[in-house]
């Protein structure tokens, strides 16, 4: 990433409120203790007439791409941050994994805890004695030893799919750090979509994202099952 990478170009959906962008894989939202670009460099270009810069509303990993939900002041982040806090927000992502489940849809509930009680740390494990961490998912393509999944994550733990993935005995493909990828690797996750019940008398806002070229080379021989989402 550069300082002429385009946020605007990324734009998926603008109301009074609500920004939705397509970050870009390799950019950290925030600021971390070793420096570098984050998306916050980029924020400035998506004010649109308002005083301050919009911020992101939950979190995605460095290495995820995919539906970043910006609030644009205040009272907007602070509506957005409650329904993404009480799993109001339809959240679904694509990962292609090393392997795969035996069955065609299924959920994963896992609690999950930091590994370390350095508060630096954002490594994670699964603990019984954790966070309750649920995820739904279902098969959608099969190939050459992989697998692409849809993934519903109800909660909202960190690295929570990677985690759940990995634990299974399927971790997601490029992942170096529950996984076996070398470091380095491009990480499968993609945030696909977001439907976020913004105003309570309309419909929910769903904005989709287009996956990134890896991923989409990924799946492509792998065709999709189109068949509902449904819970287990």
């Amino acid at each position: 990433m550069s300082n002429a990478f385009d946020i605007g170009a990324r734009l998926l959906y603008r109301d009074a409120l609500l920004l939705v962008i397509d970050k870009p894989p390799g950019l950290p939202v925030h600021p971390g203790p070793r420096g570098g670009e984050t998306l916050t460099d980029h924020l400035d270009a998506l004010r649109f007439g308002l005083p301050r810069r919009p911020e992101a509303a939950h979190r995605l990993d460095r290495d995820t791409s995919g539906c970043l939900a910006l609030g644009r002041h205040t009272k907007a982040l602070a509506r957005l941050g409650k329904l993404f806090a009480g799993s109001a927000v339809d959240k679904t992502y694509w990962a292609v994994v090393e392997g795969g489940p035996a069955e065609e849809a299924g959920r994963i509930d896992l609690p999950l805890a930091r590994r370390s009680d350095d508060p630096r740390s954002w490594w994670m494990k699964a603990d019984p004695a954790g966070d309750p961490a649920l995820t739904h998912w279902r098969v959608l393509g099969r190939m050459g030893g992989r697998t692409w999944l849809e993934l519903k994550p109800v909660t909202g733990r960190t690295h929570q799919l990677r985690v759940h993935c990995a634990a299974s005995g399927w971790p997601i493909l490029g992942d170096a750090v529950y996984g076996g990828a070398p470091r380095g690797s491009a990480l499968h996750l993609h945030a696909r979509s977001l439907a976020i019940p913004l105003y309570p008398k309309r419909d929910a806002i769903t904005v989709t994202a287009p996956p990134p070229a890896y991923i989409a080379a990924a799946t492509a021989p792998m065709g999709l099952q189109a068949l509902p989402f449904q819970g287990v």
